[in-house]
């Protein structure tokens, strides 16, 4: 038996389209029951956004459904909530081109932290440095400043609007949006999913900052003594920051 929702006897016109890349922006087309395609521009694979697994919490039929997709693409739906906060991120602010790039790098380094020092939610993780700086907008339009203090205030309202779109789990938008709320400010204790999201954007700020003006080698030493709130952090920060070094 074929699901009729998979069936291309019953399919229109709005079931082949055109995603958006979440990593370059680059549009890729699916066919409804692709389980993933890969960019043709930047070469990151990118799974189908459209798929929904809800119908397997009560179809009789999903044990044969979801047997026959492969086990590590099933395991990989935390990544297709991922790519999706990357595009509203990226939608959101537009033709913001450093803003975008600088979510995307925090992201980058947030996922090797967290991947490494395990104790965190790599989706709570993910959707918060993607969205950290989400406030800025406002706080640029509203103030006429990017001062950390607006961001924390206009940053959850926005945050909270675009998870809410994405159907997250209200557990994951509370975390996430108390995160973004003081994400300058660590409290005397802190999650390990704030301290991943503060570690990867420090070490883009610092990147940023040595650009204009470099450090040596007797500095970063000290900073990476004293700034970071994890191992992993800190050591990630040490392969980064030696290149530019160098």
């Amino acid at each position: 038996m074929k699901c009729p929702g998979q069936d291309s006897r019953y399919w229109n016109g709005e079931d082949v389209f055109e995603a958006e890349c979440p990593n370059c922006g680059h549009g890729v087309e699916f066919f409804k029951d692709d389980s993933q395609q890969k960019c043709r521009k930047c070469g990151h694979r990118i799974l189908n956004p459209k798929m929904d697994f809800g119908c397997a919490s009560y179809c009789p039929h999903a044990e044969q459904c979801l047997g026959s997709m492969p086990p590590e693409l099933i395991a990989k739906q935390g990544d297709l909530f991922k790519d999706r906060v990357a595009i509203a991120m990226r939608r959101y602010f537009g033709s913001d081109a450093r803003r975008i790039k600088h979510a995307m790098d925090v992201a980058a380094h947030a996922e090797a932290i967290g991947k490494e020092q395990k104790e965190g939610d790599l989706m709570v993780i993910m959707a918060a440095a993607y969205l950290h700086d989400i406030g800025i907008k406002n706080a640029e339009l509203k103030y006429n400043s990017s001062s950390p203090k607006y961001q924390h205030i206009e940053g959850p309202p926005v945050a909270k609007e675009l998870l809410a779109e994405l159907k997250a789990p209200e557990e994951l938008v509370e975390e996430v949006c108390d995160i973004i709320s003081h994400h300058h400010s660590p409290r005397d204790e802190e999650t390990m999913n704030f301290k991943v999201l503060y570690d990867a954007d420090l070490i883009v700020n610092m990147a940023e900052l040595y650009r204009e003006k470099p450090h040596t080698s007797e500095q970063l030493e000290k900073i990476l003594a004293s700034s970071f709130m994890t191992e992993a952090g800190a050591g990630e920060a040490r392969k980064t920051l030696e290149k530019l070094i160098q």
